[in-house]
């Protein structure tokens, strides 16, 4: 139960909110005033004296009522950055970036205190610390408040001085490692570049997040080198079977199916324009681990080179899953997340149109005819055709080059557990 003291001081702060609100300023000062004479150091009136002190250009009393509000509250954010502006505008920067360190240590994810500290470094001619701090502040700043059209002008200017301040670090890093990076292959590169790239703003970290079986301890890694699979020159060596066995499917114009079929009872979230639409459609080889006997009667030879050579996934009533994958003129996969790790995603590139292309992980790569393409469906991607003619890719699944022989049968063996457990595994996705 609050004292008579706590009773009377909540009542007079809340009647001096609502006339500070209604432009009573005197009023409202008050209310705070009888508030220190029954509480000498209350914070929040302290806070607000100070408040109208420096609106009305007396800095120095500003100063002192808030240094005795963040002597009697040390976690008191709002005070520590009022006071760091009353020293700034006194021109004491020393003490200004003492009390805003102060703020953010009681409230490190407030972004406006990070904006602040990046501001009186800025006017301290530090654009490297400041950068660093408008980048705090644009991580923890809500998407919304981005957006806001007063802020625009602030917005651009944060995102301008950390854009600036990571090209500079990069020039920075590349001149300390010159020799390095002139004596070595873009291959041996590769991964380093990516870091390089992570850190200085050019893509973001590629993350794995399978929907249904996640496998830990596999790297996530975007688009794998197809010159590190023993088995994909015998498949590309089929490239033209393929082609001639997908020309005479579209010459005769044979039924391909919608690719997206969804439930009546799950989300459709980003496939809604695609779901049992043409735009994006399939002619299955195999589907739930089962094979389409007049389709590969038709197909012979491109069923031959994935079934004599491919490590395809092999799960009952499940895997593979292997098409002639056909998306029409304009057509947008948006971008989305597959269901498990412990599998790689095969493209054999078949008719490529310009302006077609896959984006995996902020990598972007362009389809060539007969290359084979294999990537981690876990890490967000998408696909584009942008042209006016139709993109035709064949799609087949591969194990996971990392995995052993045994967790192969484990993951199998999940698989399928997870299957009985839910009743058929409509739920499961497309595992």
């Amino acid at each position: 139960m609050k004292t008579p003291n706590e009773a009377m001081v909540a009542i007079l702060m809340r009647e001096g909110d609502q006339l500070a609100q209604s432009g009573q300023s005197v009023s409202a000062a008050v209310r705070w005033h009888k508030v220190l004479e029954l509480e000498p150091d209350f914070p929040p009136a302290l806070n607000n004296l100070a408040m109208q002190a420096m609106q009305r250009g007396d800095l120095a009393a500003a100063r002192d009522l808030l240094q005795r509000a963040v002597a009697t509250a040390p976690d008191y954010t709002m005070a520590h950055a009022n006071l760091s502006r009353a020293h700034a505008l006194l021109g004491d920067l020393d003490a200004a970036l003492t009390q805003i360190n102060a703020a953010i240590r009681a409230d490190p994810v407030a972004w406006g205190v990070h904006i602040e500290k990046a501001r009186l470094l800025e006017e301290r001619g530090n654009r490297r610390a400041a950068a660093s701090s408008y980048g705090t502040a644009l991580a923890y700043m809500p998407e919304g408040i981005k957006q806001a059209p007063e802020l625009l002008h602030l917005i651009e200017h944060a995102k301008r001085m950390v854009a600036e301040n990571q090209a500079e670090m990069r020039e920075f890093l590349m001149a300390r490692m010159g020799d390095m990076l002139r004596t070595s292959s873009p291959r041996q590169l590769e991964r380093f570049q990516h870091s390089l790239d992570v850190i200085t703003g050019r893509r973001d970290m590629a993350q794995s997040r399978p929907l249904t079986l996640p496998f830990p301890r596999l790297p996530s890694i975007p688009i794998f080198h197809r010159e590190d699979f023993d088995w994909a020159p015998a498949v590309e060596a089929a490239f033209p079977d393929m082609l001639r066995e997908l020309q005479g499917l579209l010459d005769e114009q044979a039924e391909f199916v919608p690719y997206v079929q969804m439930s009546d009872y799950e989300p459709k979230g980003q496939f809604a324009p695609l779901d049992r639409n043409l735009d994006w459609g399939a002619y299955y080889f195999w589907k739930s681990g089962k094979l389409d006997e007049e389709h590969a009667r038709r197909c012979p030879k491109t069923v031959a080179a994935l079934s004599d050579h491919a490590p395809m996934c092999m799960v009952p009533d499940r895997a593979p899953v292997t098409f002639f994958s056909a998306l029409k003129p304009g057509t947008h996969i948006a971008p989305h997340h597959g269901a498990t790790n412990t599998r790689l995603t095969v493209h054999m590139p078949l008719i490529i149109p310009p302006d077609c292309a896959l984006r995996v992980g902020g990598e972007t790569h362009v389809w060539k005819p007969g290359e084979l393409v294999m990537f981690d469906d876990t890490i967000l991607h998408e696909a584009w055709n942008n042209s006016d003619r139709l993109r035709v890719v064949l799609i087949f699944d591969v194990w996971h080059p990392m995995l052993t022989p045994l967790e192969r049968d484990l993951v199998c063996q999940t698989i399928e557990g997870m299957l009985a457990y839910n009743g058929g595994g409509e739920s499961l996705g497309e595992l």
